[in-house]
């Protein structure tokens, strides 16, 4: 990708974003950011760079989950463990918009890069710090990753059948969660830095966004909790099915599954229409979802009666008709070959440097007038050291 072929610049264009977490949570946000025409300067070790540049599969000796993770991105080798180091990041913290950090809590303050200091060369600055546990507590120094604080947030204790162990989604969900909690954190920061600007605060003034694994897992457990409060209720796991919401389960049919989604009052009752069960569409008794929970099991039954004796093709194809919510469970070898995936943007081709053509998700969410796009590709490491460097001022050296 060439800068004659770049996209427009984005809604963040101007942005300056200082990167200088590793792997997942962090750098998330910062693609998230820069996806959107933030110039985001991505801090990397000398030596191997971010640890995720040897992750999983490799082509030419580079993650493949690079070229997603550290896109519209810039790479800088600094090491933070020297003087020298620290002190250019003081520099770079200087002219930022956003620093995002997603280290143990503690470790910038003992570089003496902590909030305070940074906010003394600019009081503008957003910090966005993603930890395990958070920036304060009893758990804060506890080191923290994104499986247990799924664990701690209570999801994983959902995930599974019942009467056997939790089970994992197979991605870094608590990472992921808190990343985007932590860009809506950041928007909502340079929102309110914007309504602070005055003569004392030219740029307004900057604040840090805490964002904690097991928190941003947490929000989003729903009912859990209030149930828990009200009623002594504990949630337990309940394979694919949706405790209390019912009919929404996996069903089985003649050469794989499905999923269903029958639970919308008129929803249902089309649903029963279509699998020839009219007279459960027509049972005062099954009128509403509260009434339906209670009688889960039966449903569920005469659904699969159905499902199992047809192939998928004609379950989603007959259910569809209806206007019944339904999908067949997708490998990424159906998302690859998917034609709404390509018509909506989500599977785009681009050529890595090493000129090896690749697949790699589109932006999320769609702007109509300022959409987000993939203006350069991941970098190599260090490949912008000397051109950012080299535009801070640095002091002249002893005589």
């Amino acid at each position: 990708m060439n800068d004659a072929n770049l996209p427009p610049a984005g809604p963040l264009a101007g942005l300056k974003v200082l990167e200088l977490g590793q792997l997942i949570a962090g750098p998330f946000a910062g693609k998230t950011l820069g996806d959107f025409g933030a110039d985001v300067i991505k801090i990397e070790p000398p030596g191997d760079g971010d640890p995720l540049r040897k992750w999983r599969l490799l082509h030419q000796g580079t993650s493949v989950w690079w070229q997603v993770q550290s896109r519209n991105k810039r790479s800088v080798v600094l090491d933070l463990r020297t003087d020298e180091g620290r002190a250019d990041v003081r520099r770079l913290a200087a002219e930022a918009d956003v620093l995002i950090e997603n280290f143990k809590p503690g470790t910038m303050e003992k570089w003496g890069l902590g909030y305070d200091v940074l906010s003394a060369d600019n009081p503008g600055l957003v910090m966005l710090r993603i930890s395990g546990y958070g920036q304060t507590g009893p758990y804060r120094d506890l080191p923290g990753f994104a499986v247990v604080a799924e664990a701690m947030g209570g999801l994983r204790h959902l995930m599974g059948e019942p009467g056997r162990p939790p089970v994992r989604a197979g991605v870094s969900l608590g990472d992921t969660l808190a990343a985007l909690h932590g860009v809506i954190g950041v928007l909502l920061a340079l929102e309110a830095r914007r309504k602070s600007v005055d003569a004392l605060a030219p740029k307004g003034r900057g604040q840090v966004v805490d964002v904690a694994l097991f928190e941003a897992v947490f929000n989003c457990m729903e009912s859990l909790l209030p149930e828990y409060s009200a009623f002594g209720t504990v949630r337990q796991p309940a394979g694919s099915a949706l405790p209390g919401i019912a009919p929404s389960n996996a069903y089985r049919c003649a050469d794989g599954q499905v999923v269903i989604g029958g639970n919308g009052d008129s929803i249902f009752k089309r649903l029963m229409q279509a699998i020839g069960r009219d007279e459960l569409a027509a049972d005062p008794g099954l009128a509403d979802n509260a009434q339906r929970a209670g009688r889960a099991e039966e449903l569920d039954a005469a659904i699969t009666a159905w499902t199992v004796q047809r192939p998928v093709a004609e379950v989603v194809e007959r259910l569809q008709a209806a206007s019944v919510p339904v999908g067949r469970i997708y490998t990424v070898a159906d998302i690859a070959a998917d034609a709404h995936y390509r018509a909506r943007g989500m599977l785009e081709r681009i050529v890595t440097a090493e000129g090896l053509a690749l697949d790699v998700p589109g932006i999320v969410p769609k702007l109509s007038a300022t959409p987000g796009a993939i203006r350069h590709l991941a970098p190599a490491l260090g490949a912008h050291t000397d051109a950012v460097l080299g535009a801070i001022t640095r002091p002249a050296p002893k005589p």
